[in-house]
């Protein structure tokens, strides 16, 4: 009895500081918190916050620069014009071009394939109800040649046709031919029979059970759509015979560059596991509708598939002649590319030299494009370009530059008491 009112009294000694202990974690865990927000809504409100990317830092007390437009501008604040003397241009090896307006011919790469020519595809079909009760043709892959016999056809509606014919044609004798003769020898041409055939059972006046059918064109079976001993009707498609002397070639075209290529366009084409050196063909047809999954367009051009060289699934390159553009263009040795921006030093009066920021474009061979920042006829260094580059920097920076660059010349040192006038450092040139 002892034991139990103990323990009662134990258990409820110990609830309220059970209670009060974990009351006081929570609020141990809170007030962190609410100091740190408190501290950070203050110094959002003071000046930013500070984990922004505008915010961060690369050194102390020094903002790191957004990104965006004004990249250009700040590299090209980081350099001052810089004037040079008629020797100083001969000695640094400056030269310049002018930036004019040119024929820039493009080309618009993509990505290319070969496949089989649809209109060189035809299908096989009986003339007549009956059974395929022979097929000499039974893979695909198989090359057939035309004139090829493929199959043979019993049909009762031919036969009969036959028995017809030849009973006009012992009724009309030696007589001239009749219309009737005529008439039923046309029937069986249009049920299939060839003029050889018909030639035949007119010599041995007997009918044929069995009719040939004959490959239309050479190729190769694309196709096998029946077996033999099936019943056939002129529905039925027995094979499927692909001409592949000529291929098609499709390319497919960047979305942004669709509207640069038109019917007529010439292409260089490389196939490297072909075997065949590159070749040129012309774009014959561009498709109306864009392939969602690759954003491409397509674009075919017809090719001879010289010694059979070029199958049908084989991968290659294109590169697509695009419509010409009149555009305004430097040589690219005249730009300085920071990696940042780009620009150009533009020669102003009295050999003066002042770092524009650029805009380009389409690169071709040795030229590029200039989208903004020049004119037509401004006339910019196209060779000793990096050591400018390298002066206009150094003065930027505050430096007074090297002498032999046209800098400014360096200060005497003091002279202290009745020391004799020390000579100035000597400044060292550039040997040309």
């Amino acid at each position: 009895m002892v034991e139990a009112r103990s323990s009662d009294w134990y258990q409820r000694a110990s609830a309220p500081v059970k209670t009060y202990s974990g009351r006081a974690l929570i609020a141990s865990a809170l007030i962190p918190v609410g100091v740190l927000v408190t501290l950070l809504l203050v110094q959002a409100q003071r000046e930013k916050w500070p984990f922004s990317p505008e915010h961060q830092t690369n050194d102390v007390g020094h903002s790191r620069p957004a990104a965006g437009k004004t990249e250009g501008s700040r590299a090209a604040a980081a350099r001052v014009s810089v004037e040079l003397t008629a020797k100083q241009l001969e000695m640094l090896g400056v030269q310049f071009e002018t930036a004019e307006v040119r024929k820039l011919d493009e080309t618009v790469p993509a990505v290319a394939s070969a496949v089989i020519d649809e209109s060189r595809i035809v299908e096989v079909h009986p003339r007549v109800s009956g059974w395929l009760e022979q097929l000499y043709v039974r893979t695909t892959g198989q090359n057939v040649g035309a004139g090829q016999a493929l199959g043979a056809v019993f049909s009762q509606e031919l036969y009969a046709s036959q028995l017809e014919y030849l009973a006009a044609l012992r009724r009309a004798g030696t007589a001239p031919a009749s219309v009737v003769l005529a008439a039923g020898r046309t029937r069986l041409k249009v049920l299939g029979m060839s003029e050889a055939e018909i030639r035949r059972i007119e010599r041995t006046r007997q009918a044929d059970r069995l009719v040939t059918i004959a490959a239309p064109r050479s190729g190769f079976v694309l196709d096998r759509g029946a077996t033999q001993g099936i019943t056939v009707d002129p529905s039925t498609n027995i094979l499927s015979i692909a001409d592949v002397t000529r291929l098609w070639i499709i390319a497919e075209v960047a979305e942004s560059d669709a509207a640069r290529i038109h019917v007529g366009s010439s292409a260089s084409l490389t196939f490297p596991l072909s075997g065949r050196p590159p070749f040129i063909a012309r774009v014959e047809f561009i498709y109306p509708t864009l392939t969602e999954r690759t954003r491409s367009v397509r674009v075919r051009m017809a090719v001879p598939n010289i010694g059979g060289a070029l199958r049908p699934g084989m991968y290659g390159s294109a590169q697509i002649s695009a419509a010409p553009r009149y555009v305004l263009t430097i040589g690219r040795d005249t730009v300085v590319d920071t990696g940042i921006s780009q620009h150009v030093f533009v020669r102003g009066a009295k050999n003066q030299f002042e770092p524009h920021p650029v805009k380009l474009g389409t690169r071709v061979g040795d030229r590029v494009e200039v989208l903004e920042g020049l004119v037509v006829g401004e006339q910019v260094v196209s060779a000793g370009v990096f050591l400018l580059d390298s002066e206009s920097r150094l003065r930027a920076s505050g430096a007074t530059g090297h002498g032999g660059h046209g800098g400014g010349s360096q200060p005497a040192p003091k002279r202290e008491g009745n020391a004799p006038p020390t000579k100035a450092p000597a400044q060292h040139e550039h040997q040309p």
